[in-house]
C-alpha cells in the first residue's frame, strides 16, 4: 500500500477508472455479438439495426482509449462488410 497521499489518491482514481471501463466494454461487447447473432440468423433488417446501436458504442470506447481507433474501425467495416454479404 502506498504512503503518499498523492499515490493513494491515484490508487482510488485508478479503481474508479477501472470499473467504469470494465462496463463500457462489457456493453461495447455486448453490442458487438447481438450484430454478429443477427449476422448468423439471416436478418439483415435485425443486423443493421444492432449495427447501428454498436457502431457509436465502438467509436465512443475508441474515444475513451478503451479501443485503439483503427481496432474500432476495423471492427465496423467488417461487421458493415458481412451485412451487405447477406444481401446477395
Amino acid at each position: 500500500m502506498a504512503n503518499i497521499k498523492s499515490a493513494k489518491k491515484r490508487i482510488l482514481q485508478t479503481e474508479r477508472k477501472s470499473e467504469v471501463n470494465r462496463g463500457r466494454r462489457s456493453d461495447m461487447r455486448t453490442q458487438v455479438k447481438l450484430v454478429e447473432k443477427a449476422i448468423e440468423s439471416g436478418d439483415v433488417v435485425a443486423a443493421k439495426e444492432a449495427l447501428k446501436t454498436a457502431e457509436p458504442k465502438l467509436m465512443r470506447s475508441a474515444q475513451k482509449s478503451l479501443l485503439h481507433r483503427n481496432t474500432a474501425s476495423r471492427k465496423i467495416s467488417r461487421l458493415s462488410k458481412k451485412i451487405k454479404s447477406l444481401k446477395t
